[in-house]
């Protein structure tokens, strides 16, 4: 039996609708002396990670601790705050065909959520990329108090796009999440780069 049209659309966030450049952290890492990919080991490690997507920790706290865990490295705390401050001072890029994507859904009545694993940093971070009236919704994991790939993330996000899960289609470049919002009652896409859009208007058939 066929699936029923979407007709909502939630995007992930990092991976997806915002791209980094990775010569950013390369270029901190070679300037403070530090080993290649340090910076993002640190942060993406699960036990420093997991409080801030639930909330339970502060975007500041959680960079804090970033510095504290790189100190040893560069033997000195206010250098190792230096760096990570640095680090952060880069928020990314919007794809902008992703961004045209988007805007071409809502324009044809789709409506369009951001569901990503985010910190308290996001509302600034959409502010700063000019991304604040580009959503209809944004499900953020730190204000809901879970993170994807949780079954009860994504039943909080479909709540806020006021469409059953049968008619969202969720865009996650990550296999877990996009595996949870299957078992959720999403269609789910794996994102692999603008060349999967041709296949993502179909889908919506708009």
């Amino acid at each position: 039996m066929s699936r029923e049209r979407a007709t909502a659309l939630l995007v992930d966030f990092d991976g997806v609708l915002r791209r980094w450049d990775p010569a950013v952290a390369a270029g901190v890492e070679r300037e403070y002396g530090l080993t290649e990919g340090v910076l993002g080991e640190i942060a993406m490690s699960w036990g420093l990670l997991q409080p801030v997507l639930v909330g339970q920790m502060s975007h500041a706290a959680w960079m804090a601790s970033v510095a504290d865990a790189l100190t040893p490295s560069v033997g000195d705390p206010a250098r190792a705050r230096a760096a990570v401050d640095e680090w952060q001072r880069y928020r990314g890029e919007v794809d902008p065909d992703v961004l045209a994507f988007v805007r071409e859904a809502r324009a044809a009545g789709i409506r369009v959520g951001l569901g990503t694993n985010a910190t308290d940093l996001l509302d600034a971070d959409l502010a700063a990329l000019g991304l604040t009236d580009e959503l209809d919704v944004v499900v953020n994991s730190s204000a809901v108090g879970v993170h994807k790939p949780a079954k009860e993330y994504f039943q909080v996000a479909c709540a806020a796009l006021d469409t059953p899960p049968a008619r969202v289609l969720f865009v996650d470049d990550e296999d877990r999440a996009v595996a949870g919002a299957r078992v959720a009652g999403l269609s789910a896409h794996r994102w692999s780069g603008p060349a999967d859009l041709r296949y993502l208007r179909a889908a919506l058939a708009y």
